[in-house]
């Protein structure tokens, strides 16, 4: 178990709209963060991602449920994000479950999330949703 990942996973939890800035305290300026859909490098610009991401949903909350550190420097945190965006589902809760891995010195300098793109928001558009889960049912 990594005291390292448990306190980032709070920290991280903890983040908003009103406190972005606390971002720096979580990463180094050279960061580099990506996920399925986006890959953004540098502090400054992680900053602005996050602050488009936290402008565009009525509700965004990591529930953290796993710490695994795999050696010093490199680890994995299981999660559930729970969001909502008003012109996604009707604007009601999507839930996620997904993955991060980190490396890190002092501070993560680089951070990969995995997660099923379609649950995240293909499934929730209006005119794709109902085919994509009719493929992903289909493919199962």
């Amino acid at each position: 178990m990594s005291d390292f990942l448990r306190q980032f996973a709070h920290s991280f939890a903890a983040l908003d709209k009103d406190n972005l800035e606390r971002l720096g305290e979580l990463y180094s300026d050279d960061a580099l963060f990506r996920d399925p859909l986006h890959e953004v490098r540098g502090l400054a610009n992680m900053q602005r991602y996050f602050a488009g991401l936290y402008a565009n949903v009525s509700e965004l909350r990591f529930d953290f449920h796993g710490f695994d550190q795999v050696r010093p420097g490199e680890g994995y945190l299981r999660w559930t994000m729970s969001y909502r965006h008003p012109r996604l589902a009707a604007g009601q809760l999507i839930r996620v479950e997904g993955c991060s891995h980190l490396l890190w010195t002092d501070k993560v300098h680089q951070h990969r999330d995995f997660f099923d793109a379609g649950s995240l928001l293909y499934e929730h558009l209006p005119l794709l949703g109902p085919v994509i889960r009719w493929l992903k049912r289909r493919l199962a």
